[in-house]
């Protein structure tokens, strides 16, 4: 067995938080303490601080600064748009277009409003998780009253066609959604340009070098939606709650940091992601999942036929290396991945999943290392599989 070292590949479920961003949060847990809609100044200090950060992120994306709502996270604003807008719309009518892999943030408050009277239509997407927008134009109907399609898959890193489906949406007059989380100092973002037919966007600091527990809703002006958070008159009456000030600070300086020289900070990544790429395609009976070519940058996700995902990161954690078999978020559950399902795989290939997820302090030796374990491990677990007749042949 060879040296072990620590290898942090799953960034899709989270990412450190950054040296600087912590720095730029301290003085709002310590000297700067008071609540910002106190009169005093440390009540003032944590104020402008709250809108210096809101400026950070709208630049950001290409937004303006009144249109950025803070939230506790990804999770809260993909259920403030769904929940918001369609009980805002209700009298318009009651059908929702969305995909079946979509994060659970999406799927489940669009089940939620099926009890309630909804009607949710899935689309379709190909093997690669791609939607068709021409199903998008197909599915509305004259009682659609709002859509929302993942900006890229947070499994299989697929990026879809946000810029034509939002096409689609304004055309109709049909409010149109987009759960961000993962795109963020991966695809660059402008809400004036190229994303200029999304009316609400979701994200969620911990997923670029974040703190945890802060996320923010991006919502066009104009675009009705009910409050989802009611109290006080915090984020202009829309959103009641006592600001987390300092994990605000934290995500301002944090998207600031990761929207930084991104071009640059992608090619590096991909330099990475491809070896990894075609190290692992080596191994017999492997397929990479998603999209080939339009895919996030730090994103690879693998099925390995005859072998079990839970084994595989098991033991992959044994020798240093963190990974996933899919979305974080469902971890615990020993159903195949909905994602997985939603593309065609059959349960015994979804099973078998590997998601690895590169980000700022991955190296080149960190990749060495992978592909050094992983054909080992997968050996060994096919080793042991009844199943399992070797085989030379691999697919992309």
């Amino acid at each position: 067995m060879g040296e072990k070292r620590f290898v942090y590949m799953d960034h899709a479920a989270t990412t450190f938080t950054k040296s600087e961003v912590i720095e730029a949060m301290l003085p709002f847990l310590k000297e700067h303490f008071g609540n910002p809609s106190s009169l005093y100044s440390i009540g003032r200090e944590g104020k402008e601080a709250i809108e210096t950060a809101r400026e950070q992120l709208a630049k950001a994306i290409g937004a303006n600064p009144e249109e950025i709502y803070f939230t506790s996270g990804g999770t809260e604003s993909d259920n403030w748009a769904i929940k918001g807008t369609a009980f805002a719309r209700r009298k318009k009518g009651k059908h929702i277009i969305t995909t079946p892999i979509e994060h659970h943030a999406v799927l489940y408050p669009c089940e939620y409003l099926q009890t309630k009277g909804f009607d949710v239509t899935y689309l379709p997407v190909d093997r690669y998780g791609l939607v068709d927008p021409s199903e998008v134009e197909a599915a509305v109907r004259k009682d659609t009253i709002f859509i929302s399609v993942m900006y890229a898959n947070n499994e299989i890193g697929t990026i879809e066609p946000i810029p034509e489906i939002g096409e689609i949406a304004k055309e109709h007059g049909i409010p149109f959604h987009t759960d961000a989380v993962q795109v963020i100092g991966k695809i660059p973002l402008d809400m004036k340009q190229k994303d200029r037919n999304v009316d609400m966007l979701s994200l969620s600091s911990h997923k670029f070098y974040g703190p945890k527990g802060i996320g923010a809703l991006y919502l066009r002006e104009g675009t009705e939606i009910e409050n989802y958070m009611h109290g006080g008159g915090q984020e202009r009456k829309k959103r009641a709650g006592t600001e987390n000030v300092a994990g605000i600070v934290g995500l301002g300086k944090a998207i600031e940091l990761a929207t930084a020289n991104l071009e640059k900070h992608n090619e590096r990544t991909k330099k990475m992601r491809d070896r990894l790429l075609a190290g692992i395609l080596e191994i017999p009976d492997c397929m990479l999942n998603g999209h080939p070519e339009k895919r996030l940058p730090d994103n690879l996700n693998f099925s390995f036929e005859y072998i079990e995902g839970e084994s595989l990161l098991l033991m992959l954690d044994q020798r240093g290396i963190c990974s996933s078999t899919g979305s974080a978020c469902s971890s615990g559950s020993l159903e195949p991945s909905h994602v997985l399902r939603a593309i065609g795989l059959p349960p015994e290939i979804a099973q078998g999943s590997l998601r690895l997820t590169l980000g700022d302090e991955n190296s080149e030796e960190d990749v060495d290392y992978v592909l050094e374990v992983l054909p080992e491990i997968v050996g060994k677990l096919r080793a042991m599989s009844p199943f399992y007749k070797p085989t030379t042949a691999c697919e992309k």
